[in-house]
């Protein structure tokens, strides 16, 4: 009770005319909001710490660790009262001498709830602090803690109620004391009154994260510096690089190219954001790293590389036989749904592509690459840009001529990708003829003439379901069309995609699309479209769009 009113005392003091605060004591936790508490897990604000000094034995201790805590989660997440639990290991390779560890949630959580925060704390935990001897990670909803030296005490007076003195006790004495300030509503405002400028996606600052900070010289050992023998490839942003840990995990480290003029607002749009999302379907980001001029990404190791790699290389290929296309779209689909509908934030990709499809050892997709991202509030539509980003062959047709980018110009992406991975084909090249067509065109024949099958990449003609394919091609073209209002969104398609073969589907209108110049298209491959928009002002400019009634010319944006 003493930590409670202390808190609420240092509370106000701290963080005077805010509408919510979470303050961590050794002794307790204490949270206020203007809102209800979620009725399931809060993944941020994310808070951590580390003792610096090292372990011996790194791996054995880490693999010590890992099933610890694994037993640990299972037994804080099964407690129906308080939602905590302890264990102490004894660690052999130091003689004996225990870990300790600690895990709880908020009492109010559910036990499935519970199990998927600790999970993700514990991951956290296990990544970001390999090899020291103690650490923690807090998140609104549960936290987990291990030290080489005990820092709870447990009453055993009475064995049948044992329970934990310190529920939540840590062995420093150090406050951490977090602030949500209004910035909430100021920065809503701000978006309307500049709703044609391009501001940084989330107003929090990098040094929030700092729990996320990893030391260079970390990563720099663990790719052996970054060595050609783990480059894994190379983007806009710089190139990537496979790195192991000594415990054995892996990650990959996007290092930011001293060339790239755009990389540093990728890169604090991508840490500000994506540290806050939480999805299957969505690439992890680890932390990221700042100093001796060094800017670095770090996120989860994704095996299986990149879509594009697979899909348009023919020996590759053959890997992807259709049932696996297939999880493919359907977890694509599902990634972009959380992001548009189902996670705290609406947010907009504005550069899917299958070279920003990651698959795991299971072909289970990742969306990555969240530079270009954009945050809607909760009652906007639509942005308007003068600055066109994305991917020749991706972008919407609004969005490549008025700037105009919403949901729906990342379903028109989706569609495109969709369309690829039934073809095998690039979206960008022409299949059909000399002229500036492309793939949308190439199916939009097939599928007129009533010989949609005729499209699919000769590779798996003989795996796939015929009313699979054709429904996935039906959706496809429906995602390309040219009105964005025709256009499903994506909870509508991931209904289409589970449903029965003889789901009644809109008849989709033909496709149009802006098609860059020749010289253009050559330059496009893994290109972004900045600065593209300068271009597409000048008067010598004319976009030809192919529609049903002829070819719209002279369309340039306002």
């Amino acid at each position: 009770m003493e930590c409670v009113n202390d808190a609420t005392v240092r509370t106000k003091e701290k963080c005077p005319m805010v509408k919510a605060a979470i303050l961590w004591y050794d002794e307790c936790m204490l949270q206020y909001s203007y809102s209800n508490f979620s009725p399931t897990t809060d993944d941020v604000p994310i808070l951590g710490g580390y003792n610096p000094q090292n372990v011996d034995y790194p791996t054995e201790f880490m693999n010590l660790l890992e099933k610890t805590m694994k037993q640990l989660v299972t037994r804080a997440a099964d407690r129906s009262d308080k939602k905590y639990a302890s264990k102490e290991a004894p660690f052999k390779e130091l003689s004996g001498a225990p870990i300790y560890t600690f895990a709880q949630c908020r009492p109010d959580l559910l036990a499935a709830h519970c199990m998927d925060c600790l999970q993700n704390v514990t991951s956290i935990l296990l990544t970001n602090l390999t090899g020291k001897i103690g650490g923690r990670i807090l998140l609104p909803s549960c936290f987990a803690r291990f030290e080489m030296s005990p820092f709870y005490i447990v009453e055993r007076k009475r064995p049948s109620l044992s329970r934990l003195a310190i529920g939540i006790a840590f062995a420093t004495s150090a406050v951490v004391l977090l602030c949500v300030m209004l910035w909430f509503a100021l920065k809503r405002e701000r978006n309307e009154r500049n709703n044609y400028e391009e501001d940084p996606i989330v107003g929090s600052e990098i040094l929030e994260l700092h729990s996320l900070q990893f030391p260079v010289g970390a990563i720099e050992a663990a790719t052996a510096y970054f060595s050609d023998h783990n480059k894994l490839g190379e983007g806009g942003f710089g190139p990537v690089y496979r790195g192991t840990l000594p415990c054995g995990r892996k990650f990959a480290a996007k290092r930011l190219s001293q060339t790239s003029k755009q990389g540093m607002q990728e890169f604090k749009n991508e840490v500000e954001l994506v540290a806050k999302l939480q999805h299957r379907n969505l690439v992890r980001l680890l932390g990221f790293a700042m100093e001796r001029k060094e800017t670095i990404l770090v996120y989860e190791y994704v095996p299986s590389g990149s879509l594009d790699r697979l899909l348009f290389d023919p020996q590759q290929s053959i890997q992807l036989d259709w049932s696996t296309r297939h999880k493919i779209i359907v977890g694509v689909a599902r990634g972009l749904l959380y992001l548009h509908e189902d996670s705290r934030l609406r947010i907009i990709h504005r550069d899917l592509k299958a070279s920003n499809i990651l698959l795991d050892e299971n072909m289970n997709p990742k969306i990555s690459d969240f530079g270009m991202a954009r945050i809607f509030g909760a009652e906007q539509t639509q942005g308007i840009t003068n600055k066109i980003v994305g991917t020749f062959g991706y972008i919407s047709p609004e969005y490549a001529m008025y700037g105009q980018f919403s949901v729906k110009s990342d379903v028109f992406s989706f569609g495109v990708l969709m369309l690829e991975i039934i073809t095998g084909k690039k979206s960008w090249y022409s299949y059909i003829s000399d002229d500036d067509t492309g793939l949308l065109d190439y199916v939009w024949e097939h599928w007129r003439t009533g010989a949609p099958l005729e499209i699919v990449d000769p590779i798996i003609s003989e795996s796939f379901s015929v009313n699979e394919v054709i429904k996935c091609v039906h959706i496809g073209l429906l995602c390309v069309q040219n009105a964005k209002e025709a256009r499903p969104t994506m909870d509508t398609i991931v209904v289409m995609l589970n449903s029965a073969d003889s789901l009644s589907l809109p008849v989709p209108e033909q496709p149009a699309i802006f098609f860059p110049s020749e010289k253009h298209k050559q330059q496009s491959q893994d290109r972004h479209l900045n600065g593209f928009s300068k271009k597409l002002n000048s008067s010598n400019i004319k976009p030809q769009c192919s529609v049903i009634s002829g070819c719209l010319t002279d369309v340039f944006p306002r």
